[in-house]
């Protein structure tokens, strides 16, 4: 988190938008589009065999392309493998992450 909180830091310039992400995405100023791509992400890494054309019909009406929409999903299953391998595994966050996590 603490790491993708500061990109969005960088690409928004927003620190009260990054202070409400981090808090809960779903009660930020994130508009629909962006809202719309949170939700599916929460669908595709909690109940992954629930997705199906229907949220990639969603999502494009939302504005977002086929292509982006691929990408997003590689993005969270990439992020979701290496989390629970470092969970399964008992990998602690770096020392300098835990400071920044409190």
């Amino acid at each position: 988190m603490l790491a993708h909180a500061e990109d969005l830091r960088v690409m928004s310039r927003d620190d009260e938008l990054v202070r409400q992400v981090k808090q809960d995405f779903r009660v930020s100023k994130l508009d629909d589009q962006h809202m719309s791509l949170c939700e599916w992400g929460v669908k595709l890494t909690l109940t992954p065999a629930e997705c199906g054309r229907g949220d990639i019909e969603g999502l494009k009406a939302a504005g977002w392309a086929e292509e982006q929409i691929v990408s997003a999903a590689q993005i969270v299953g990439y992020f979701n493998h290496l989390n629970r391998l470092a969970d399964g595994l008992g990998i602690d966050l770096e020392p300098e992450m835990k400071n920044d996590a409190q």
